[in-house]
């Protein structure tokens, strides 16, 4: 039997959809001031009449997004595959291990959430410069894999409580050690939660600023947030040129969340039930 549709589903439905508007009303203003003349100095939601698509080109080339691209990519994916497989392999033994350092072990990863990164910026830099690190992609990388580790190893911990030891009993009655059943019955079976740790830091590091500007700075190296930034300075801000660049550097990240959106539902619920 269908629920029947009443006033107060219409309501409903028309909140969400107020609500979807207004969420959509900053993309729109992006697009369309991307799609304006250089030198047009009309509101943000003014549509652009004619549009013009000499932004986007324009962006492409003078900030060279193509490299800063394939740098952000390669930080992105890089980042996310260590966070995941250091993240799930420190998670396991504190979900499975019911000795007491095993509690406080856990409280001592997370606790990293409380700390602010900007604490240990100092100390990091100087490490980085004596490894010779500074201006190389893995400075960003290393960076970005330690701060995303507590929040990384939380979600895994949390999942992994929920999950029955029924899989991996049977695997070590046939013959599986720790590692051998970790790697091939357990960690399949945390696929919610890894897509979700996966759009959730990839969305983060694919949009940082700050810890490209620093540690890439002065380099060849850049990112597409840095190179974008590029278009602002202290008289003049190129906003259709930023705003191009930021529908470009947009679409990658947006369509790895689209394609992963289901898993992260999925993995929150599963984190949050312990």
């Amino acid at each position: 039997m269908h629920a029947r549709y009443t006033s107060r589903t219409l309501l409903r439905e028309a909140g969400l959809i107020l609500l979807a508007l207004v969420f959509l009303m900053p993309l729109v203003g992006l697009l369309n001031v991307s799609l304006k003349p250089q030198n047009s100095q009309t509101d943000a939601l003014a549509f652009a009449f004619p549009p013009t698509l000499d932004n986007y080109t324009a962006a492409w080339k003078q900030a060279a997004l193509g490299a800063a691209l394939a740098n952000s990519f390669l930080i992105t994916a890089l980042s996310v595959v260590l966070i995941v497989a250091c993240a799930a392999m420190a998670a396991y033994p504190l979900a499975r291990v019911t000795r007491g350092w095993s509690r406080y072990m856990f409280f001592f990863v997370i606790g990293g959430l409380l700390l602010p990164g900007q604490l240990a910026l100092l100390p990091l830099y100087a490490t980085l410069r004596d490894l010779g690190l500074l201006g190389s992609l893995w400075s960003v990388i290393l960076i970005n894999v330690g701060q995303q580790m507590p929040f990384s190893v939380f979600l895994y911990t949390m999942f992994l409580r929920e999950l029955p030891l029924d899989y991996e009993e049977a695997a070590l009655l046939d013959g599986c050690g720790p590692t051998r059943s970790f790697v091939t019955v357990v960690f399949p079976l945390l696929r919610p939660v890894t897509g979700t740790v996966v759009i959730l830091n990839a969305v983060g590091i694919w949009n940082e600023f700050f810890t490209p500007l620093l540690y890439l700075g002065g380099s060849g190296n850049t990112t597409a947030p840095v190179a974008i930034y590029g278009f602002v300075s202290q008289y003049v801000s190129q906003w259709p040129l930023i705003f191009a660049g930021l529908v470009i550097s947009v679409i990658p990240i947006l369509i790895l969340y689209f394609a992963l959106q289901k898993h992260v539902i999925k993995g929150f619920a599963g984190g949050l039930k312990g």
